[in-house]
């Protein structure tokens, strides 16, 4: 009896021990094949990127195999990467650029394609703060714009929204939205024509033709040319210069500016605006500034920071000074070899004219001797 009883135990046990086990090599099965399936569909990358290079904020556009084109979220990323931006004091200066071959190339079409009422579509373009990003107000600080490859249709729209614009010599410029009907929402139709004047800004919007480098440099719609492949680096180096100056009366003088050309309507209103933006931080750093400059510069020596040839040098990184010192090292070596060369030259032309002079007067020395040796002969006919 007490044996049957033991074996119906042992079945029993046999039983729940199997199913425990069965039940662990499925759930680890299971286990497995998720992390299978995680590793066959990576995270996909972030369309915005946002990273500090000292006290710079370098916001890029990371949808390269869109041309930069920015969808709804990508749109979001950036306001929030700007938001943060201004939200950071202790950083000064952002510089905004596109991952890849081009800057950016406007609103992504495409997404408002697939929307099946027409009223996502306009509440994709009628955001608070722009379709592309905060286009639509001002940014607080300082933004650098660097430009490379296209930079057309609303991405022309948010490179207006910069400060400051570098662009390669190759990159394209232009609203190519015209030939699809898209109007300008982002702002272009506002700033455009302060910055160029509206005959120009007419120009470019109705026709929506391309732009080159120097065409735009040469209107005021970009402010560097730079080689190819080298946007952000001089971006970066601008934005150091502007992030090395005091930063309040910085920022008072470009509030100043933006609403002479946006706010006021009158002379008398600007000036006015001009005055009230002035505050006693800015006060007590334009006295700090007195007191070193006077430290600096004496009265004996005042003429030493006039006459200066190095323009950026002295507000650039340590890097940028020493490459200013080379290029200009170089540059005087190249013309020492210059001023040698042509005294070089002038000293083989005055040794060529030395010996074609001797030559002459041996020519000459030896007609002369010719005639000497020539004269007794003849005073001899006679006496014969």
């Amino acid at each position: 009896m007490l044996r049957k009883i033991g074996r119906q135990l042992g079945q029993q046990v046999g039983r729940q021990l199997r199913f425990s086990a069965g039940r662990m090599l499925s759930t680890t099965n299971q286990l497995h094949k998720a992390a299978a399936d995680a590793k066959a569909e990576p995270t996909p990358p972030k369309s915005i990127l946002v990273e500090k290079d000292k006290n710079i904020t370098v916001i890029g556009i990371n949808r390269p195999q869109q041309r930069n084109a920015i969808d709804s979220i990508t749109a979001a990323q950036l306001c929030d990467a700007f938001s943060a931006f201004e939200a950071d004091d202790t950083s000064p200066v952002a510089v905004l650029y596109g991952v890849g071959g081009s800057f950016c190339s406007g609103f992504d079409i495409l997404e408002m394609s697939t929307d099946e009422k027409e009223e996502i579509s306009v509440d994709i373009l009628m955001r608070p703060e722009g379709s592309v990003g905060p286009t639509r107000r001002q940014i607080k600080k300082p933004v650098v714009c660097g430009i490379n490859g296209y930079c057309i249709a609303n991405g022309l729209e948010l490179a207006l929204m910069c400060d400051l614009r570098v662009m390669e010599e190759s990159a394209v410029l232009g609203f190519f939205n015209r030939r699809f009907g898209v109007p300008m929402l982002d702002g272009g139709t506002v700033r455009l024509p302060a910055m160029i004047g509206l005959s120009r800004a007419l120009d470019l919007i109705l026709t929506g033709r391309p732009v080159g480098s120097q065409e735009a440099h040469d209107i005021g719609l970009v402010n560097r040319i730079v080689p190819t492949g080298t946007a952000l680096g001089n971006a970066l180096e601008l934005a150091s210069c502007l992030a090395k100056f005091p930063q309040r009366a910085l920022n008072h003088d470009r509030n100043s500016v933006y609403s002479a050309a946006f706010e006021t309507s009158t002379f008398h209103q600007a000036v006015q605006n001009e005055v009230m933006y002035t505050s006693r931080e800015i006060i007590e750093d334009m006295q700090n500034g007195i007191k070193w400059f006077n430290q600096t510069f004496k009265a004996d020596t005042t003429h030493s920071w006039l006459k200066r040839d190095r323009s950026m040098a002295d507000w650039d990184d340590e890097e940028v000074a020493e490459a200013a010192a080379e290029k200009e090292t170089k540059k005087q070596q190249e013309e020492a070899a210059a001023v040698e060369a042509e005294k070089q030259k002038q000293a083989e032309k005055a040794q060529k004219k030395s010996k074609k002079t001797e030559k002459v007067e041996e020519k000459a020395a030896v007609k002369e001797g010719e005639q000497t040796s020539e004269k007794p002969k003849s005073e001899e006919d006679p006496k014969k």
